[in-house]
């Protein structure tokens, strides 16, 4: 182009930055480009939360208009602010590769208890201006105190400093994008499976006149045609809730092995438990209504389900179907037992790592009284084991979150190939993430436990049975059969496996741990 292009952008720091990253990527293609800052009603009402503003498009209408008046030629938004409709004369003209839409919670570090999900102190105090977040942080920790929370990202890391807040939630992608060191905060990420980002996160998006086709070809070498066609499905499924940034809504489209899986939360409001649904597709063709489908008010649910897991009254699984009214018959059909009751700490003088693949190993590894005499990382096989770990006062350096103990293997043997590694388990353990090390690594096998099965197994008239475990599967179909219309539901595809012998049909959540377990009932 033989003229200068003007782009509109906020005035912080990270628009800024995203603006200045468009100019310096057209400089790239040899167009030249300067800055011109509006400031949007998001910027200068700032003691009011989302949901209290006027209207849609609290970071974006000004520099629209501006857009329309041709006062500028393009406009630089983070595409998760847009309204799910452009004005008419305004088009998306290119779309950026996707930062990571992982969440970060950055705490105190007095306020850091290990022993906590999240590491937030009991009770602790949470900014955050989202009700996307509120709603999914009250689900995990309802003890948490949630603020509002408003300004850029640095205005908030400097209120968390100040400790007005013993914590707050903010986008990883801004913090990466400015290069903000956090290093005096204790840092949790939470990946975009556990934890759903807003509709198109981590995603630039490049407005421009419809007229201005001249403009729109040369932009076609920013574009990112993959990421649009993700982004279609998040924000179709906006669209179609007909919400706005106040709507507790997270949707986040991925590419795996040549599927798509989209994971979605939705709540009515902040302070509501959200519904959560977990789809894999070959194809987008439908996936938005199926997703909408599934949180129509009056929807069927099963009555009953039963699960072969003890749950606790404060159990996220338990939350989630009783929200619904769902009845559930919780009741293991095996018994774990001590194999052994003393334990030489002299053993953990050379271990590198400790891995541990259920709970059970957790618990009855740390009831042995292990004394550490230096510092030693922890692996773990699900949320679950995490949690257990917790409670005994550490953090995980490793979480196996696939259903696949393969993947897993494969993740851990990257990090801990060539090293000791302690093994505490069952008295009979299946060994696959050991199967999966380097032949250089030491590896020690601790039996802690073993399994007793039940024995005259009642059977369950519920509409859906979940089976945890390998062992409760041979415990209950030792003396039943399934009933007609019965679904099944099996963590992990050690469990799945048995079924397969068996030739029974069933749903394998996305993640072995409660929030996948209850990701799938509400897919039935």
């Amino acid at each position: 182009m033989d003229r200068t292009i003007i782009i509109g952008t906020r005035g912080s720091e990270l628009a800024l930055w995203q603006a200045n990253f468009v100019k310096d990527s057209l400089a790239a293609i040899n167009i030249t480009a300067e800055l011109k800052i509006i400031k949007t009603q998001g910027d200068r009402i700032l003691n009011l939360s989302f949901d209290k503003l006027e209207g849609k498009g609290f970071f974006t209408k000004e520099l629209e208009e501006e857009l329309l008046a041709g006062t500028i030629d393009l406009a630089v938004h983070s595409h998760k602010d847009l309204p799910t409709e452009n004005p008419p004369g305004l088009i998306i003209a290119a779309v950026s590769e996707r930062e990571d839409p992982a969440e970060l919670l950055l705490i105190l570090k007095d306020c850091v208890d290990v022993r906590q999900k999240l590491s937030v102190k009991y009770g602790g105090m949470v900014g955050t201006s989202s009700n996307r977040r509120k709603a999914q942080l009250l689900a995990i920790r309802p003890d948490l105190e949630i603020e509002e929370l408003r300004g850029n990202v640095p205005t908030r890391i400097n209120k968390l400093r100040d400790e007005n807040y013993d914590a707050i939630m903010l986008a990883k992608a801004g913090v990466s994008r400015l290069g903000i060191d956090l290093s005096e905060f204790h840092v949790e990420e939470l990946t975009p499976t556990e934890f759903i980002p807003a509709p198109a996160q981590g995603v630039l998006a490049i407005q421009i006149r419809e007229s201005n086709t001249d403009l729109f070809e040369a932009l076609q070498a920013l574009h990112h045609p993959e990421v649009a066609e993700d982004l279609a499905l998040e924000r179709g499924v906006l669209k179609m809730f007909g919400g706005g940034c106040h709507l507790p809504l997270g949707v986040y489209c991925r590419r795996d092995d040549g599927k798509f899986q989209v994971f979605t939360s939705k709540a009515e409001a902040g302070d509501e438990f959200p519904d959560r649904f977990f789809i894999e597709s070959d194809t987008l063709d439908g996936v938005a209504a199926k997703i909408v489908a599934r949180f129509a008010k009056g929807r069927k649910f099963p009555s009953k389900v039963f699960i072969s897991r003890d749950i606790s009254a404060t159990s996220y699984f338990r939350k989630a179907l009783e929200k619904h009214k769902i009845e559930i018959e919780a009741r293991s059909l095996i018994r774990t037992v001590p194999v052994i009751t003393k334990f030489d700490s002299y053993i953990l003088k050379n271990i590198d790592w400790v891995f541990f693949t259920s709970k059970n190993a957790v618990e009855y590894f740390f009831k042995l009284g292990p004394q550490f005499p230096k510092k030693i990382k922890f692996g773990v096989m699900g949320s679950g084991s995490e949690d257990m770990l917790r409670r005994n006062g550490h953090f995980a350096n490793y979480v196996g979150e696939s259903n696949d103990t393969a993947e897993v293997a494969e993740d851990f043997a990257a990090l801990a190939n060539g090293t000791v590694i302690l093994f505490p388990g069952a008295d009979s353990p299946m060994r696959s993430i050991q199967q999966g090390l380097s032949a250089e690594t030491k590896i020690i096998d601790l039996p802690v436990y073993e399994t007793v099965l039940e024995e005259e197994v009642e059977p369950s008239g519920a509409d859906v049975l979940v089976f945890t475990s390998p062992s409760n599967v041979e415990a209950y179909f030792a003396d039943n059969l399934l009933e007609p219309g019965q679904k099944v539901i099996a963590i992990g595809k050690s469990t799945g496996k048995k079924f397969d012998e068996m030739g029974v049909k069933y749903t394998l959540p996305f993640s072995p741990d409660e929030v996948g377990l209850a990701e799938a009932v509400f897919g039935i």
